[in-house]
């Protein structure tokens, strides 16, 4: 059975009620998973397909895990807030702060394992390997109004042909069973699936693993050739002995097995013509290729939009580019992405899960990264009349009823 024949049958199939129980599974393949450990085995330098059990592998090297972690951790640890979103006007004030300070309980306790900050680094892991972070969206009770949890996003399939009807499905879970459970269909309202690099020839994203999958390819093979080369496994110079006998030859390598390899023992050779060593290289770094590895690692730091001192190169990087080079990774790499989640957070968690169009999610730290400018700005808008205590101690993510009491006193 074909996909269009699958979404054909689920679109005339109303998806689970939404009671709030999820739905989808953390490891729908369970052993059985395309996302088994790779294992190299065959041709060495043959290279891989891009499938999705090899950029989870090719995630795991170092170069990409320290790409990954960089904006990954960045953006995990960014302090965030719930306000009310500019252009709407709240009729009634107590009633958007209280769903505000729930909204709130909910997002810091997703679900019943997660922190927000385990959650949100599931789902930006998926985001930078595949294009593909997703989490269900499940309603609550008053006290966490909705509940989040972390889907693996490659098991996900979106109908290309889904017309913006809330009650059809527009996704579905691949789950590993047979029959008519093989797929679980899911509502618009029901998961947050978030695309890096959207583009129009397909309904997926583009990971940044995806982007430097041949590099990573690249740099694995080389640093696994010069790995060889430097523990002496890969044999880089010969003994010639000019007119000697097979019997002379075969005596003199059982001689030098036997007397001098791996003892440490002077070798000493008498014989009428001096015994010449054939160097198959140079013996000197250059036989490592490490220009050639640099040159790679540069491309994987442009594949995840980041300096190449990131990857810890450190050529031409002094105190003076050093700042440069941070406050550039931080507005190329890390700014966009953590943009891109708050958006999906408070379109597809906010506003189609639980209707409130007047609030949205917002990372504090993308407003200004400079803690003192920050305050300073807070403080002359505070003085000016611009701003209220209230306003400012919601701003640096205190309570805000301290604020009303002293705008009354004052």
């Amino acid at each position: 059975m074909g996909l269009k024949e699958i979404w054909k049958r689920l679109a005339g199939v109303q998806a689970a009620r939404d009671d709030g129980e999820r739905k989808t599974t953390a490891t729908p393949l369970g052993m059985n998973s395309i996302f088994a450990p790779f294992r190299t085995s065959g041709v060495q330098n043959a290279l891989p397909k891009p499938t999705a059990a090899n950029l989870r592998r090719f995630a795991e090297t170092p170069a990409a895990r320290r790409a990954i972690n960089f904006i990954k951790d960045r953006i995990a640890c960014m302090e965030w807030r719930i306000e009310a979103r500019p252009g709407t006007a709240a009729s009634n004030p107590n009633d958007a702060s209280k769903r505000s300070e729930s909204l709130r309980r909910a997002f810091e306790a997703p679900n019943e394992t997660d922190s927000f900050r385990t959650f949100i680094e599931q789902v930006i892991e998926d985001v930078l390997v595949g294009g593909f972070g997703a989490a269900e969206i499940e309603a609550g009770d008053a006290e966490a109004p909705v509940r989040m949890y972390p889907v693996d996003g490659a098991s996900i399939q979106v109908n290309a042909d889904w017309n913006g009807d809330a009650s059809s499905p527009r996704y579905a879970q691949v789950t590993g069973k047979l029959g008519k459970d093989a797929l679980t269909p899911l509502l618009d309202a029901e998961l947050m699936y978030v695309r890096l690099n959207p583009r129009t020839h397909t309904v997926f994203g583009l990971g940044k693993v995806e982007v430097a999958f041949e590099a990573i390819s690249s740099f694995l093979q080389a640093h696994r050739y010069a790995g060889r080369l430097a523990s002496n496994s890969v044999v880089q110079y010969a003994l010639w002995l000019n007119e000697r006998t097979p019997e002379q030859h075969e005596r003199l390598i059982r001689w030098w097995q036997d007397e001098v390899e791996g003892t440490g023992r002077v070798p000493i050779l008498s014989s009428e013509s001096k015994p010449e060593v054939l160097r198959f290289a140079g013996g000197t770094d250059a036989d490592l290729h490490l220009e050639w590895q640099q040159f790679l690692l540069t491309m994987i730091a442009n594949a995840f939009d980041l300096p190449v001192m990131v990857l810890g190169i450190s050529q031409d990087v002094n105190r003076a580019t050093a700042a440069e080079f941070a406050e550039e990774a931080f507005q190329t790499a890390i700014a966009p992405l953590a943009k891109l989640i708050a958006e999906h957070l408070t379109r597809d968690v906010i506003a189609k899960k639980l209707g409130w169009n007047d609030l949205r999610f917002v990372w504090n730290e993308l407003e200004n990264r400079d803690e003192q400018v920050e305050l300073n700005m807070q403080l002359q808008m505070l003085a000016a009349g611009v701003l209220s205590v209230a306003e400012v101690r919601a701003m640096r993510g205190l309570s805000v009823e301290s604020g009303q009491v002293s705008d009354s006193a004052s």
